[in-house]
């Protein structure tokens, strides 16, 4: 009798799996996705000089917020110019999801990161608070400087 309830059991066991019935877990976001995912809902918060928390960002304050709370769990350093010398370099037009791209806004230095989106778009903490931009407009084309990748 055991026998042929372990076996009406396992049979059943199958046939759920086969028909469905049982979802397998589906697999975790990738690094990329979640760094863009998770900037994405930062979308409109406020701007703040030297800020690194949701009350408020600064450009760097930003990149540096999302890299170590999401799974990545990375400790960037905390300047624009400091991260830029980190990471790998990409080669303009290669930049993927995850990717953060830097730009001379203010002076000669790298002085403004954000992360890149896909589709010539990054999300950054602007003056205006956390945005998408297009990397297409002619002002992040002129002060663009490079890509580099901190994602494994």
């Amino acid at each position: 009798m055991k026998r042929i309830l372990v076996a009406f059991v396992s049979l059943g066991l199958a046939a759920m799996l086969i028909l469905g019935g049982v979802s397998a877990a589906k697999a975790s976001p990738s690094y990329d996705q979640e760094v863009t995912e998770t900037a994405k809902l930062y979308k409109g918060t406020p701007f703040k000089w030297g800020g690194t928390t949701p009350k408020g960002f600064d450009a760097s304050g930003f990149t540096k917020y999302i890299f170590k709370t999401t799974v990545v769990n990375k400790n960037l350093p905390r300047t624009s110019a400091e991260q830029y010398k980190g990471g790998s370099s990409v080669a303009k037009g290669k930049e993927r999801l995850g990717d953060l791209v830097f730009f001379k806004t203010n002076s000669k230095n790298v002085s403004f990161v954000g992360i890149y989106m896909g589709n010539k778009e990054f999300i950054a903490a602007t003056s205006k608070g956390v945005r998408i931009q297009s990397l297409n407009t002619k002002y992040w084309k002129e002060t663009y400087v490079g890509a580099k990748r901190y994602l494994p």
